[in-house]
C-alpha cells in the first residue's frame, strides 16, 4: 500500500508539527463558520462581529506560529506558546480576548507534556484561567462551554479519546446555552462565542483522529437576528455603556490588579488576559478616555482601540442595506492605462509615480474608499511589502478583514484579479488568487540611468536592462531585441500565457514584433497586451 493510502494514525502527542496543524485548522474552520457566528452574536452586544473577532484572533496566534517554523524548527513548547502569545496580541473583541487566555492556559500545560493526560490538565487550566481573567463571569458564554469542555475529560486517558470528550462536552453545554440567557432564549440562538469555541476544539479533534467531528446543527434563527434594531438598545445608558476598549498593556502584576478595579467600577465586560508584563484588555464603558487613562497610569498602553456601538450598529444597518460591498480588491499599479484596466475590474487602485513608492497612509485609505467588510490587498512591488503588511494590520484594527497577497508585480497583480470571484467565500477567493499570482513569473525592461555592476555584467547608461523576477539577466542596447531574449529565457521553462504591458515611449511596433515571436517559436502559448500609459516601466512581461 502506498503511503498516500494508508488509514491516518491517530496521535498519541500534540508535536509541534500537530499543534502547527491545529492551527491552521482551527482558522480555517473559524473562517468557514464566520459569518454563521456573527450572525447568531446577541451577548453582551448583538454588533454581529463575535465570528470576525474569533478569526482574527486565531489567525494571529496561526501567523505567530508560521513565524517560528519560518525560522527554525521548534519544539511543542516553544510552537504552544507562540500560538498563545500570537492569539494575545491579536486578540479582538470580547470573545476573542476570552479565547487568547483559554490558549495561554493551555500552554502553561502543554508546554510540559502533551499526552491525553495533559491534554484534560491544559483543558481544565484554560477554563479556570479564562474565569479568572473576567471580571464578572456569566452563565451560558463561552466560559460555560470550555468548563463543560474540562470536566467531560476530566478523567485522561488517550489522546485521541480526551479530545473527543471534551468536544462533545461543549457540543452539550453549547445546547444548553440558549436556555441560559434571556438575550439568547428572545433570540433563539446559542452562545456565539461559545459556537466559536466548540468550532476550535473540533480542529483539534481533525487534528488528533484525522476525522472532522460532527458538527452542531446551524442555528436556524442565526440570519434572523435584528443586528441593527438591537445593537442600539446596548448603546445608551439605560442598558450598557457606550464605547468598547481595548487595548495592549505592559505592566506589573500589583499595577493590572488595580487597573481591574479600576476599570471593574467604570463598566462592564471586563477581561484582562496575559501576564509576565505583556496584557491585552478589553472593557466596555461610557467613558472611553477614562478607561485609557487608567491604562496609562497602570503603564505603557498601546494599539488601543475604540469602538462606538452606536456607529458599528448603524455601520451593520448600512451593511444589511447594501451600502457596503462584502469584498473588494485594492491594487497598487503603474500608469493610468493599467490603473484604468484594474478599475474596469472592479479593483480600488493606487498609481504608483515614477521612482516614488506609494505611502501606508495612501494604502490604508484606498481600502476605506474601496468601502468593503472584507479586502484583498495587492501591492504588486517587491518593496511595497512592509508597507502594505503595516497598512493591512491598520486596517484589520479597524474592523476590516484585510487579506495581504505579497505580489511583486504588476502581472501578477492581474493574474490573481482575473481569477477574483467575490461571490466565494473569502479563504478560497484569497487561495484562488494567491496561487494564480505564484503561477506567473515576471519580468521588466528598464533602462539604466548610469553605469553600474548587476548580476549581468557591467552596464553603461542607456543600456537596456531585462530583469527576471528582480534580477538583472540579461544587458542589451535595444529594446526589442534585449525583449526577445528575455521572453525566451522565460519561455524555456515553460508557459502557457504571456501577458505584456507596454508603456508609452515605447516603440510602437514592441508588441506586436514580441507578439510575432511568441507566435513563431511557442505554438502552444498565447499572449495578451495591456497598455500601462504614462507613469510604468518601459515593458512588463508575465508569464504563466
Amino acid at each position: 500500500m502506498s503511503r498516500a493510502l494508508q488509514p491516518f494514525e491517530e496521535l498519541v502527542e500534540l508535536d509541534a508539527a500537530a499543534l502547527r496543524t491545529w492551527s491552521a485548522r482551527a482558522l480555517d474552520a473559524l473562517g468557514r463558520e464566520r459569518e454563521e457566528i456573527d450572525a447568531i452574536n446577541v451577548y453582551p452586544v448583538a454588533d454581529g462581529d463575535t465570528g470576525t473577532n474569533l478569526y482574527l484572533t486565531a489567525e494571529a496566534a496561526h501567523q505567530a506560529v508560521e513565524s517560528v517554523f519560518a525560522a527554525a524548527e521548534p519544539g511543542a513548547a516553544e510552537t504552544v506558546r507562540a500560538m498563545a502569545h500570537g492569539a494575545l496580541l491579536g486578540a479582538r473583541g470580547n470573545s476573542g480576548t476570552i479565547l487568547a487566555q483559554l490558549l495561554r492556559g493551555m500552554a502553561a500545560v502543554l508546554a510540559e507534556g502533551r499526552d491525553g493526560d495533559h491534554l484534560a490538565r491544559a483543558l481544565a487550566e484554560a477554563a479556570d484561567a479564562a474565569r479568572r481573567a473576567v471580571a464578572r463571569p456569566v452563565e451560558g458564554t463561552i466560559l460555560t462551554v470550555a468548563s463543560a469542555a474540562a470536566r467531560a475529560c476530566a478523567g485522561g486517558g488517550g489522546l485521541a479519546e480526551v479530545a473527543g470528550s471534551a468536544y462533545e462536552g461543549a457540543r452539550t453545554a453549547l445546547a444548553s446555552t440558549r436556555g441560559q440567557l434571556d438575550v439568547l432564549t428572545r433570540a433563539g440562538v446559542v452562545d456565539a462565542g461559545g459556537q466559536g469555541l466548540v468550532t476550535v476544539l473540533g480542529a483539534l479533534v481533525e487534528t488528533v483522529t484525522g476525522r472532522a467531528p460532527d458538527r452542531p446543527e446551524p442555528e436556524p434563527h442565526g440570519l434572523l437576528v435584528p443586528l441593527g434594531p438591537a445593537a442600539p438598545e446596548r448603546c445608551g445608558t439605560e442598558e450598557g455603556p457606550a464605547y468598547e476598549v481595548i487595548y495592549l498593556l505592559e505592566a506589573g502584576d500589583s499595577a493590572v490588579d488595580l487597573l481591574r478595579s479600576r476599570l471593574d467600577a467604570l463598566g462592564d465586560s471586563l477581561v484582562v488576559v496575559g501576564g509576565d508584563g505583556l496584557w491585552n484588555v478589553h472593557v466596555h464603558v461610557d467613558d472611553a478616555g477614562a478607561a485609557v487613562e487608567a491604562g496609562v497610569e497602570a503603564g505603557r498602553p498601546h494599539r488601543i482601540r475604540i469602538t462606538h456601538f452606536a456607529s458599528a450598529a448603524a455601520e451593520a444597518e448600512t451593511d444589511a442595506l447594501g451600502a457596503r460591498a462584502q469584498r473588494a480588491v485594492v491594487a497598487v499599479v503603474p500608469g493610468e492605462g493599467l490603473a484604468g484596466l484594474c478599475a474596469e475590474a472592479g479593483a480600488t487602485t493606487v498609481q504608483t509615480r515614477p521612482g516614488e513608492q506609494p505611502a501606508g497612509d495612501e494604502l490604508v485609505d484606498a481600502i476605506r474608499r474601496a468601502h468593503a467588510r472584507e479586502v484583498v490587498l495587492l501591492p504588486n512591488d517587491t518593496e511595497l511589502r512592509q508597507t502594505a503588511a503595516a497598512a493591512a494590520e491598520r486596517a484589520r484594527a479597524e474592523g476590516i478583514r484585510v487579506a495581504l497577497i505579497p505580489t511583486r508585480a504588476a502581472v501578477q497583480g492581474i493574474a490573481a484579479l482575473a481569477v477574483h470571484e467575490p461571490d466565494r467565500r473569502f479563504d478560497e477567493d484569497v487561495v484562488a488568487m494567491t496561487a494564480a499570482a505564484g503561477a506567473t513569473r515576471y519580468a521588466e525592461l528598464a533602462v539604466a540611468e548610469r553605469q553600474s555592476f548587476t548580476s549581468a555584467g557591467v552596464c553603461q547608461a542607456g543600456d537596456v536592462l531585462g530583469l527576471i523576477e528582480g534580477d538583472v539577466a540579461v544587458i542589451g542596447q535595444d529594446l526589442t531585441e534585449t525583449a526577445r531574449t528575455v521572453l525566451d529565457r522565460m519561455l524555456s521553462a515553460g508557459g502557457e500565457l504571456v501577458t505584456l504591458i507596454v508603456a508609452d515611449g515605447t516603440p510602437p511596433d514592441l508588441a506586436a514584433a514580441l507578439e510575432r515571436h511568441v507566435r513563431r517559436g511557442y505554438l502552444a502559448v498565447d499572449t495578451t497586451t495591456y497598455h500601462a500609459g504614462e507613469g510604468a516601466p518601459p515593458l512588463l512581461i508575465g508569464v504563466e
